[in-house]
């Protein structure tokens, strides 16, 4: 009897002595991971700068938040990551719905520039533009932790099933919206650029009010700059040529945004991959009514605003590029352009559909987003 109590005790100090080396080889593991996405040199910059709203999360919550990375969490998969819907708190804490982006694995070489980008997307404080909360680098590649913008895409709106009517006001609204928030990104004193502007990167939160995101995870060197970033469909054309990307690139890829919105074809759909090209010419033999979305050519007044806002993406996509004008300067106008079509409330309840939610869909040559010119 004596001799099983020993055997018992023997193989219960090895399997604790087991448990212990596999946890401290795991809690080695997470901590290489956290140095080598630069956990360090970015705790050291939260630590001096006390003014950042930047959380370092623990891996055990976003684990939790999001079920284990539960595929029913999924709301988009992208070429550089995953999406998961999570809720951050539980007991005592008050629950937050979030989004958090398991990032591919980002170069060795890019480290810096990693922990840069995150110090300025961070300090970005804009009501149209979706805000980083905080990261978790205990993982095999970075986790993002981003508000949780529940209405989905702005291509889900004009593209989705059940299509809806999306009136000239709130079109307009929403462009304005979304051309403030990338002027702010291109104002001092952290300029930066965005990269990849299309309608999956225009978000809409519960009062259908647009935020620009980004679900990139690492940055770019705009000096040296030879692959192809962004989307086919809204690339500026200069770019092929010289390889660098530009505020002027914005305005472009904003520009065929605005094709998107007045026509409600989608740029990047096979029968319209030349819409860009379309436009221009419908715009130079006067046939610009037979291309715009009927729904708001119908509209009472409309056409002359359509016609204003028209002219406004023959600047935007104007070649050369410094021809374009600033994307403050397209903000201001479609302000203006929105102020005089105000929209009436009932537009926006009537773009309530059961089971709309938050999505992203990757589509073919999405880049890595925001990138910062300052650093």
């Amino acid at each position: 009897m004596m001799d099983w109590i020993l055997v018992v005790i023997l193989v219960a100090l090895i399997a604790i002595l087991a448990t212990e080396v596999f946890l401290h080889k795991q809690n080695n593991k997470r901590q290489w991971y956290f140095e080598q996405h630069g956990g360090r040199m970015l705790s050291r910059i939260l630590e001096t700068d006390g003014n950042i709203a930047f959380t370092l999360y623990k891996r055990g919550d976003i684990v939790k938040a999001t079920r284990g990375f539960h595929k029913d969490n999924i709301v988009g998969e992208g070429a550089h990551g995953t999406v998961y819907k999570a809720i951050l708190g539980h007991g005592d804490t008050a629950a937050t719905v979030v989004a958090v982006k398991r990032c591919k694995q980002i170069d060795e070489s890019r480290k810096e520039e990693f922990v840069q980008e995150m110090v300025v997307l961070c300090r970005v404080d804009h009501p149209n533009i979706v805000r980083l909360l905080g990261c978790c680098l205990h993982f095999e590649a970075p986790m993002l932790v981003y508000e949780f913008v529940q209405n989905g895409t702005l291509s889900d709106l004009l593209h989705g099933t059940p299509r809806r009517r999306v009136t000239l006001a709130t079109r307009l609204r929403i462009a304005a919206e979304a051309a403030e928030a990338l002027a702010h990104l291109h104002s001092p004193p952290h300029p930066t650029l965005h990269g990849d502007i299309k309608p999956q990167n225009i978000l809409l939160d519960h009062r259908w009010v647009a935020k620009v995101s980004d679900f990139g995870c690492s940055t770019i060197d705009d000096n040296i700059q030879v692959v192809p970033k962004g989307t086919l469909a809204y690339l500026d054309p200069q770019f092929l040529q010289n390889f660098q990307i530009t505020n002027k690139s914005d305005v472009f890829s904003f520009g065929v945004v605005l094709i998107e919105l007045l026509t409600g074809k989608n740029a990047q759909a096979k029968e319209w991959k030349n819409l860009t090209t379309t436009f221009q010419n419908c715009m130079g033999n006067g046939t610009l009514g037979n291309l715009v979305d009927t729904d708001i050519v119908e509209e009472e007044g409309a056409m002359g605003l359509i016609n204003s806002a028209a002219q406004l993406v023959s600047r935007c996509i104007a070649s050369p590029g410094n021809a374009r004008p600033a994307m403050g300067l397209v903000a201001e106008e479609l302000r203006q352009f929105s102020d005089e079509m105000p929209e009436r409330p009932e537009a926006r309840q009537a773009l309530e559909v059961e089971g709309q939610g938050y999505s992203y869909t990757a589509s073919e040559g999405e880049t890595t987003g925001f990138n910062n010119l300052a650093a």
